[in-house]
């Protein structure tokens, strides 16, 4: 009776060492193992065999991951005060790097990120912030990347997510688009003023060299005064009638 109570326990240490020793691993996982303290090769995914007490095993997620920098408030190239934020996505490349050549690999990115942020933005004016954001994007990326590539992480993407200004900053900001505005208006007037004098040198240069043009533009303002129904009294160039009137005379001349 011994005997089959022994065989049951062996038996029992024997699952449990089998089933200490299977790891299942996704699609998206892999495993760093180490043999007695030794790196060997990088398992997954899928079913792999360990050996219990002398294998250890690292799960590594192979995913995208995001991380957000949280706001801080950093001084631009004209020392303008902007409190920004910022989301960075990485991923691991190289999961035995990722393990053994850092620490915490998550934590790491992420303070280089933060850094980096403020490392770039005090570099740039605040007209460049607002309107290239997406080369300060690029500029970002690369400098983190470049950081993080020893360690087997990839950073393919920084987005600067928002970023505020102080109230004043806001308000001079504002009145700087108005006379902005202004300015433009004032000048777009003055170009409609100098295309319409230029217009108006021009047909009196060619009245000028025809007086008959002269004569019709009169009677195409009568016309149109003659159309609204009222009652104008206005004054009739005797050179309209100088022709007529000296033919009126020569025959009484004549007589």
């Amino acid at each position: 009776m011994y005997i089959y109570m022994y065989i049951g326990i062996f038996v029992f240490f024997i699952c449990i060492l089998l089933f200490s020793s299977v790891r299942v691993f996704k699609e998206y996982e892999r495993g760093v193992l180490f043999r007695l303290g030794r790196l060997k090769k990088t398992k997954g995914p899928g079913l792999v065999f360990i050996i219990p007490i002398i294998d250890k095993i690292v799960r590594v997620d192979l995913r995208l991951v995001s991380i957000d920098v949280a706001r801080q408030e950093i001084m631009t190239l004209d020392n303008v005060p902007a409190t920004i934020d910022a989301i960075v996505y990485f991923k691991i490349i190289n999961p035995d790097n990722a393990i053994t050549v850092i620490h915490n690999y998550y934590q790491s990115t992420f303070l280089i990120a933060q850094t980096s942020l403020r490392s770039v933005i005090g570099q740039v004016d605040l007209d460049t912030l607002l309107s290239k954001r997406e080369n300060i994007n690029e500029a970002l990326q690369g400098v983190i990347a470049k950081q993080t590539m020893p360690w087997g992480i990839e950073v393919p993407m920084v987005e600067i997510r928002e970023v505020s200004l102080p109230e004043e900053m806001k308000r001079a900001m504002a009145r700087q688009a108005e006379a902005e505005r202004e300015r433009r208006a004032m000048l777009i007037d003055a170009e409609g003023e100098f295309q319409a004098a230029t217009r108006l040198v021009d047909a009196a240069n060619i009245m000028q060299q025809n007086p008959i043009t002269l004569q019709l533009k009169y009677l195409q303002t009568l016309t149109k005064i003659s159309s609204e129904g009222k009652t104008i009294v206005f004054p009739f160039p005797i050179e309209f009638i100088k022709d007529f009137i000296s033919k009126l005379n020569k025959p009484n001349e004549k007589k």
